[in-house]
């Protein structure tokens, strides 16, 4: 497996998350977030995308709602 890719919030667009995901790699977007900066972990097992926050587990289905949760998030760069 490969190593993590270690980002900062809008490093990276949508798009080159999503591709990195696709692609079996893990992301670890560092994020302001309650206060502090806490890290997030962004993957996929090829069939459902995760989203691990420090508070909780989010699934989406399918890449539009992987995309619209790290647009919404600040993860990707706009």
């Amino acid at each position: 497996m490969a190593e993590p890719l270690y980002i900062d919030s809008g490093e990276l667009t949508a798009d080159e998350i999503l591709d990195h995901l696709r692609d079996g790699r893990r992301i670890v977007v560092r994020a302001e977030m309650l206060g502090g900066t806490h890290e997030v972990t962004l993957r996929h097992d090829g069939k459902i995308f995760y989203c691990d926050t420090p508070t909780t587990l989010h699934k989406h289905e399918d890449e539009a709602g992987m995309r619209a949760c790290v647009t919404k998030m600040g993860y990707a760069k706009e």
